[in-house]
């Protein structure tokens, strides 16, 4: 039977600002994200040596952890580059890895790269995104631009819902590649939770709201948010507990299946975290939107409470209901589908856990 014809459109043959950019006609030395010694790849404590990239550990199975958490952690969300570099041009290069196309999330945000750039001294600024087409493997794309060829400072942010199998930077013969800066939060900072800490539903990956709060702080990020999948196994609370870091914060409270799940996890997989670190920050958060009943609040609360309790200093709790901000402030729009927060819904929760991410590190001395 003959193919019936899309009724899909070509925007970009109607408006130009649509289109892909190419890469236009520089001459350039590509160096290997993996195996370079002045590209700091951040944010993949457990990346393998060979192969697709990975942010989880290989200790990890489906029988400790579940099969959704064996495939989401292929998928880089919260992994970033960082050097210095006086090149008019950065390019990337390289393959995506398998990663999910979804009709409520923009392919730049699931499968595409962002970048963002300071001259050196200077404030950091958005510059570029990567967005993939539908099903591509190859890409090379420019991700920024330096006309005036002044060294400054890039991040570029990995994909949210989407993995990579190679990827190497491209800067004009003749630049200069350097090394980053030293971050002021000296330690990472984790995120463990649910598809909204895994970056669903922002349009890029800079805009999901720890990503936010790192480059504000100016910390490493590591994301262990699993889509539907983060429901506070052991496993998992012994690979965070594995880890030096300035802070902790997490809100798997949406992928628990039921308020006794919840009750039954969430207290040992803190008491796991702490008996490694006493003195580590951990900010816990319940759900956002907020579970109307209360009762999954009341359970992460009373966590929190029983540690304060016996003296713990460095727990921290944020109700959910309030990362949004009021019904007054137009609520309702901060997500795509009543669950998962679009860019605003992800800035204010971003604009609500800075303070109270700040003050933890402050009096735990981590800055």
């Amino acid at each position: 039977m003959p193919r019936k014809k899309s009724n899909s459109v070509d925007i970009s043959r109607i408006d130009r600002n649509f289109a892909v950019p190419g890469v236009g006609e520089y001459d350039l030395i590509f160096t290997d994200a993996r195996n370079s010694k002045v590209i700091a790849l951040e944010g993949l404590k457990w990346m393998p040596e060979k192969g697709d990239y990975c942010r989880i550990p290989p200790t990890f199975t489906a029988e400790n952890t579940s099969a959704g958490v064996m495939t989401l952690g292929k998928h880089t969300s919260g992994g970033a580059l960082r050097f210095r570099s006086n090149s008019p041009v950065i390019v990337l290069r390289g393959k995506l890895g398998p990663g999910c196309d979804m009709s409520h999330m923009p392919r730049a945000g699931s499968c595409g790269f962002d970048s963002y750039c300071s001259v050196e001294g200077g404030p950091l600024r958005y510059q570029k995104t990567f967005q993939p087409v539908r099903d591509q493997v190859d890409y090379k794309c420019v991700i920024g631009l330096n006309p005036e060829k002044k060294m400054c400072s890039w991040i570029v942010d990995l994909p949210l819902y989407g993995g990579v199998s190679s990827l190497e930077v491209g800067v004009e013969t003749g630049s200069k590649l350097l090394a980053p800066l030293p971050h002021k939060v000296k330690k990472p900072i984790l995120f463990y939770g649910s598809s909204i800490t895994q970056g669903g539903c922002a349009s890029r990956p800079g805009n999901m709201y720890s990503s936010h709060l790192c480059r504000k702080v100016d910390a490493e990020q590591i994301n262990l948010g699993f889509s539907g999948s983060g429901r506070g196994e052991t496993a998992v609370a012994e690979a965070i507990a594995s880890l030096d870091l300035a802070a902790f914060v997490y809100d798997y409270d949406y992928n628990a299946p039921t308020a006794e799940h919840l009750k039954a996890t969430h207290e040992p997989f803190f008491r796991i975290v702490r008996k490694a670190h006493p003195n580590l920050p951990v900010i816990m958060m319940s759900r956002c939107p907020a579970d109307k009943s209360d009762v999954r609040s009341r359970i992460i609360r009373k966590t929190f409470l029983n540690a304060a309790a016996k003296g713990d200093k460095n727990v921290y709790f944020i109700e959910g209901k309030t990362l949004f901000g009021t019904y007054a402030e137009d609520r309702d729009a901060c997500t795509v589908d009543g669950c998962h927060p679009n860019d605003l819904g992800f800035y204010r929760m971003y604009r609500t856990v800075l303070p109270v991410l700040r003050k933890a590190l402050k009096n735990s001395g981590k800055k």
